[in-house]
């Protein structure tokens, strides 16, 4: 969508895509004219409702005409940029004028949270923890790779998980596109500043490489930021991770996630039990089912784990990132 600045030039507004819509609020209104201009920068297929035939359809449909003008006449609640009721305030009065009353919105129905598992029953022959424990534990061995297993796929439910998913828990507001196809620097920036303190980028390796290609291209370099001792790839000071969890598609696109973390700043938090029975790592136990007649030993070992995300603004994608444009 493009429209016109303040001193005649083009501006770019913003990039609808799959499943998005403009210009409804047209139709209510006779005497609406368009105040953009919207072009497609790739092929499309679109659904297009003519005003002439909205207004056929408006005259024979009583229910239809009574619904939308409910809708035009129906007063909106004061509400601040991230839909929640405002919050009346006086500022630079004089004298002792009756102040605003006011009262902070909350939801009367949270969303509860249940924690998810993953789990595995590993099992070791005890021939193999007899004779065969020097110079390394094999019990201690086979379950430290159970326990990697089993985190390689907390991370991928963290993140693909159609309940508590990271990509599929982003508010609609917060979900944009990239304005070309590649991660472009612009398209980064305007992840960016959508929210404050965002702690890092999650973009999947082959994004990172894209988006360190169309960098070169504008010949603008990414800084560097230290991370637990090493030096990753950041943009603006904040970190770019990787995380191969991430889906890419058969057409070569992926997303890429930025967010705000920590309870304190009201942002994307896991969780995980405080405490388990037989506790190995937070969140996860190891626990012992007995030995079988043929003398295999069978543990149970399970992760608990889920996220939240505090408030809208505390995670955002960028979709459609082409991955595979060289």
């Amino acid at each position: 969508q493009h429209g016109r600045g303040e001193y005649g030039d083009e501006t770019h507004l913003g990039t609808v895509t799959d499943g998005d819509h403009f210009g409804a609020e047209l139709l209510a209104r006779d005497d609406a004219t368009w105040s953009f201009t919207a072009r497609a920068a790739t092929r499309v297929i679109a659904l297009v409702l003519p005003a002439a035939a909205y207004a056929r359809l408006n005259g024979r449909s009583e229910p239809l005409r009574t619904h939308v003008a409910e809708a035009v006449a129906q007063p909106r609640k004061p509400a601040n940029k991230a839909g929640e009721a405002s919050i009346d305030l006086s500022a630079g009065h004089d004298g002792e004028p009756i102040l605003s009353g006011t009262y902070v919105d909350y939801d009367p129905s949270p969303r509860e949270y249940e924690l998810a598992v993953a789990q595995t029953v590993l099992r070791v022959h005890n021939r193999v923890t007899d004779l065969y424990n020097n110079p390394m534990n094999q019990l201690e061995q086979q379950l430290r790779l159970t326990v990697e297993a089993l985190r390689e796929r907390q991370e991928h439910e963290l993140v693909n998980n159609t309940d508590f998913g990271l990509l599929h828990n982003a508010d609609l507001k917060h979900r944009l596109t990239t304005r070309s196809g590649p991660p472009t620097p612009l398209d980064l920036d305007d992840l960016l500043c959508r929210r404050r303190k965002t702690k890092f980028f999650l973009a999947h390796p082959r994004a990172i490489a894209a988006f360190g290609r169309e960098c070169t291209r504008t010949r603008v370099y990414p800084d560097t930021t230290l991370l637990d001792g090493k030096r990753v790839m950041a943009w603006r000071g904040v970190p770019i991770l990787p995380c191969d969890k991430i889906p890419v598609t058969e057409t070569g696109t992926t997303s890429i996630l930025a967010m705000r973390t920590g309870e304190d700043d009201a942002g994307v938090i896991g969780l995980r039990p405080k405490s388990l029975p037989d506790e190995y790592q937070p969140g996860l136990n190891v626990r012992f089912l007995g030995i079988s007649d043929r003398a295999v030993t069978s543990y149970l070992v399970s992760a608990y784990h889920s996220a939240a995300v505090l408030v809208p603004d505390a995670l955002g994608v960028l979709d459609d990132v082409e991955v595979g444009r060289s």
